[in-house]
């Protein structure tokens, strides 16, 4: 380490002999990916159902600022957007590779 705390550029460099690989089998594999992808569109569902409470909440007069109210908004727009482009490549992916020939 260095005097800032941060490891040495030659300590980077160096291979980490005793670190361990782990080696997923299809099934870990095909887990992983549906918690991980399950998980992002729950978090994106939530930024939604948010923004949803806050524009109500600023509808019915309730105590909200209105950048707030805003910003919620934005996040779970941006969100969505954002899942929709993902799940436009990977649709192109598999369709990319439904077309290769064996």
């Amino acid at each position: 380490m260095n005097t800032v705390g941060l490891p040495s550029v030659s300590h980077v460099l160096k291979p980490q002999e005793n670190q361990k690989t782990h080696t997923y089998t299809p099934y870990e594999a095909h887990k992983s990916f549906a918690s991980v992808l399950k998980e992002s569109i729950n978090n994106v569902n939530e930024l939604q159902v948010n923004s949803d409470n806050m524009t109500e909440k600023l509808v019915r007069g309730e105590n909200v600022d209105l950048h707030q109210v805003m910003i919620a908004s934005q996040k779970a727009s941006i969100s969505l957007q954002a899942t929709l482009e993902i799940r436009n490549k990977v649709i192109e992916a598999y369709q990319e590779i439904m077309r290769m020939q064996v």
